[in-house]
């Protein structure tokens, strides 16, 4: 799904007809960011425990209040993988509600390349960092379906500049 010149537009009357924006909470969204990073047909993920269940995910994590969502995509990379990435676009922007605790999510994603492995220690909660190719992937639990959704919505080609965030 690559930008296109062509706009789409939503109206009252669409958000009235979709079930999607009924209203179940007043709490705010957590914003939160997760980094698609391919090297050689293989996609870079995080081992993790959630619920005490084993899961997978793309390095990803809660923008911080002093941070942009760009500084805090490098951050949760390094952090989570010890891989210092370079961001090259948006793969998109998703919303998610967790069905174990109704807690709603807006996920901008990015595209980057890796840059170099460090010797930085991996976050506390993260068991392990694997490249892994999407039919590995899919053999395992993963934290969300946004981890799968993300993954072939960049194998599709959805690349958006970078631009689109502004300062």
């Amino acid at each position: 799904m690559a930008p296109t010149h062509e706009t789409e537009t939503l109206t009252q009357e669409d958000n009235k007809k979709s079930a999607s924006f009924t209203r179940q909470s007043t709490a705010l969204p957590h914003l939160t960011v997760a980094v698609v990073v391919e090297r050689e047909g293989k996609f870079l993920f995080v081992e993790e425990e959630d619920n005490g269940e084993i899961v997978y995910n793309q390095p990803a994590g809660h923008v911080e209040s002093d941070e942009t969502v760009t500084e805090a995509a490098l951050r949760e990379a390094l952090e989570e993988t010890a891989w210092e990435v370079n961001l090259n676009s948006i793969v998109g922007i998703y919303h998610h509600t967790a069905p174990s605790n109704g807690v709603r999510y807006v996920r901008v994603c990015f595209a980057a390349s890796p840059v170099r492995l460090t010797e930085s220690s991996l976050d506390p909660d993260i068991l392990g960092a694997h490249w892994l190719t999407l039919t590995e992937l899919s053999q395992l639990t993963l934290r969300s379906p946004l981890v799968l959704k993300v993954v072939q919505d960049y194998l599709a080609g959805a690349r958006y500049p970078l631009t689109l965030i502004q300062p």
